[in-house]
């Protein structure tokens, strides 16, 4: 999947990215990273809003998922079930995040667990950046749901 590729179907599917002005800047099946300039996510202090940040750095995990499971041939839907934002320091200006799965290794038996039973998850993790400083730290648990077993109790 090309940044211009994801950066539409985000901006089409999850309103919010285009309201941030959220751009893809790079995609690998590794890591993810997207940006956002300050105006549209500004607090009242003229520094990033930490609503902002944060989604930004789970939009960036979610879209990691996303884009591992679209080369793996598997259609699955995919949720936040939890996650921890820790803030280092503000940002005033332009900010990005870019993610990683917390352990890669886990990979091959999240896609087993998901063909067998419907559901897996999956920790995924993202440093907040100003510039090339690192402002945050972000780590979430995804639930991935295959088109089977999306009915029932479902995080969201």
């Amino acid at each position: 999947m090309t940044p211009q590729d994801l950066q539409a179907y985000l901006h089409a599917h999850i309103p919010l990215s285009a309201a941030m002005q959220v751009h893809v800047e790079m995609v690998t099946e590794e890591s993810v990273r997207l940006s956002a300039p300050l105006p549209p996510n500004i607090n009242h202090r003229e520094t990033v809003f930490g609503g902002s940040a944060s989604a930004l750095s789970i939009l960036s995990a979610w879209s990691l998922l996303h884009v591992r499971l679209r080369a793996s041939g598997v259609k699955a839907r995919l949720v936040i079930q939890s996650n921890r934002m820790d803030y280092l320091k503000p940002v005033a200006g332009a900010f990005a995040a870019r993610s990683s799965l917390a352990n890669a290794e886990l990979w091959p038996g999240f896609l087993r667990m998901l063909e067998r039973r419907g559901r897996a998850r999956a920790v995924v993790k993202a440093d907040l950046l100003d510039g090339d400083a690192v402002a945050g730290h972000f780590e979430g648990e995804f639930v991935a749901l295959t088109n089977d077993s999306t009915s029932g109790n479902n995080a969201a």
